[in-house]
């Protein structure tokens, strides 16, 4: 966990993000056991119903799931869930703009995909 929060987003997305980055990065696998709600509130001194929150937006996604009193679990695809939203929204966030901006800038593809291939280039 993070050691502490900002206030840059409400709380519970910033508990939901940092399990959603937890499960991508494989710190947290499928059918491991997640932080319960109260271990978030305890740990973050926050109200346990705002940690609730942003766990439960994870169960209604699928990416955890709960057993009857031993608490909260990765489910068995959500790494693969997590992956297609992030990319989705990479798309949307940053391919779209980027788009529109190299139209008004009469980058053609080629010239555009020559760009993305040196700012590879660059970094290797």
């Amino acid at each position: 966990m993070k050691k502490s929060l900002d206030e840059s987003k409400p709380i519970f997305l910033q508990i939901k993000e940092q399990m959603e980055d937890s499960i991508i990065n494989g710190e947290v696998n499928a059918g491991e056991r997640v932080p319960s709600t109260n271990e978030f509130a305890s740990y973050y001194k926050i109200n346990p119903a705002t940690a609730g929150k942003g766990i439960n937006e994870l169960v209604t996604e699928g990416i955890l799931f709960k057993r009857r009193g031993v608490g909260m679990f990765v489910t068995e695809n959500a790494k693969e869930i997590l992956i297609e939203k992030r990319k989705k929204s990479f798309y949307e966030k940053y391919m779209l703009p980027l788009k529109t901006e190299a139209r008004k800038l009469r980058i053609g593809t080629d010239e555009l995909m020559e760009m993305v291939k040196r700012e590879d280039d660059d970094e290797n």
